[in-house]
């Protein structure tokens, strides 16, 4: 039924039809319901059903997990701070009042510009946006006012994406794009306590993130036992689980892990990246618990357990590092690119305590660089055949 639906009003989005002006909008709806039946006109043909709307839904199911334990968590974390009595769907339905309205401003903000972009092109609408549309939400903090998202996705999609282009030619990651922009034009916004608490009273915040508590030494304190305490309020269960404040979909590192275990079992992301970034962690890691002294910077002594499960280094592996457009294409410019972003994202934590998560701007620091080390994957591989060739 859908099918003749379909075949009975393309005629009127054809060239020559009634609505031609909208066979974009026609066209990206089509596809999204059923897969292309075209076909190139001469050899190879190659058939698969995987286009890229399909490859981005999967990212979409990947994402599940962490949504639905984002909206919990942030349900959770705003009644705790009112002081309300916890219930499991008080959580839910909290968390839904402050979630979903972010999620519905940035798909309808940024599927604007999109749409807007494809009438002035006249191409078709780019399919890239249904994962940065949800990925945009999940990395910000629950109270950030809609304006601010509505902004920050505009930015993103624009001048992240459609200044080069589209999807497919952009050089940086474009959710993060959009979260740089607000991170440093509204830094309070990301700043604290009251951000991460979806709280309805500022005075009723009494908790921090993870980050912002190994980051300092209370006056008076060893830096023993600041991570003693530390350890004890924030045990690997609480970062497994992901019940502690924080942006929303960056908590909790078991609906992460299973979204990075669908996506490798569906082989739409790289798990070469993701090794890469976690080892490039794991040495500097170790590097700076070697180098540490008593009274230096916590940071320096925190294990390594912690930081991968502490703040957006788990999501960002599994959902950005992998980001197929702004990351390394060739299999070894996928390790060097992942060892990056790794080594920098510990760095930004340990040298730089005024910013302690550092996995964004060591993404877009790897986007910079990933171009870079496919260019010389591939000229070492040239040379090395021009040698086989001549031998």
């Amino acid at each position: 039924m859908m099918r003749k639906l379909f075949d009975t009003l393309r005629p009127y989005f054809e060239e020559g039809g009634r609505f031609h002006g909208l066979w974009f909008l026609f066209e990206g709806i089509e596809s999204f319901t059923f897969t292309t039946g075209k076909v190139t006109d001469d050899a190879p043909h190659i058939r698969d059903h995987l286009d890229i709307k399909r490859l981005m839904s999967m990212v979409i199911i990947a994402l599940i997990p962490a949504i639905l334990m984002g909206i919990y968590n942030t349900g959770l974390q705003g009644l705790i701070a009112d002081g309300i009595s916890v219930t499991f769907w008080g959580a839910v339905f909290r968390g839904l009042r402050v979630v979903l309205p972010i999620i519905i401003v940035s798909y309808a903000v940024g599927g604007f510009w999109e749409v807007l972009f494809a009438v002035i092109r006249k191409h078709e609408i780019n399919e890239g946006f249904l994962v940065t549309g949800m990925l945009f939400p999940l990395v910000l903090p629950p109270n950030t006012p809609l304006w601010q998202v509505a902004l920050g996705i505009s930015f993103g999609v624009v001048i992240g994406k459609e200044v080069f282009g589209g999807t497919g030619m952009n050089i940086f990651n474009p959710t993060l794009v959009g979260r740089a922009f607000l991170f440093f034009s509204y830094p309070s916004g990301f700043s604290g306590s009251a951000p991460y608490m979806a709280a309805r009273s500022v005075d009723a915040v009494t908790s921090a993130t993870p980050l912002a508590v190994a980051s300092a030494t209370p006056a008076g304190e060893s830096v023993t036992t600041s991570l003693m305490n530390f350890s004890l309020n924030y045990d690997l269960k609480t970062f497994l689980t992901g019940l502690y404040p924080g942006c929303i979909g960056e908590t909790s590192a078991i609906a992460i892990l299973l979204g990075a275990l669908f996506l490798l079992i569906t082989r739409t992301a790289s798990w070469r990246s993701m090794a890469g970034t976690v080892i490039g962690a794991f040495l500097t890691v170790s590097l700076f618990n070697i180098l540490a002294k008593p009274g230096s910077n916590p940071m320096m002594h925190l294990p390594f357990q912690y930081h991968i499960l502490m703040g957006g280094f788990l999501f960002g592996t599994v959902f950005m590092v992998t980001d197929p457009v702004s990351a390394a294409m060739t299999r070894t410019g996928k390790w060097f690119y992942g060892l990056l972003i790794g080594v920098m994202t510990i760095l930004i934590r340990v040298v730089n305590p005024a910013y302690p998560e550092g996995m964004m701007l060591a993404i877009l620091f790897g986007n910079l660089f990933a171009p870079l080390f496919d260019y010389y994957v591939v000229k070492t591989n040239m040379k090395r055949r021009l040698n086989r060739a001549q031998q």
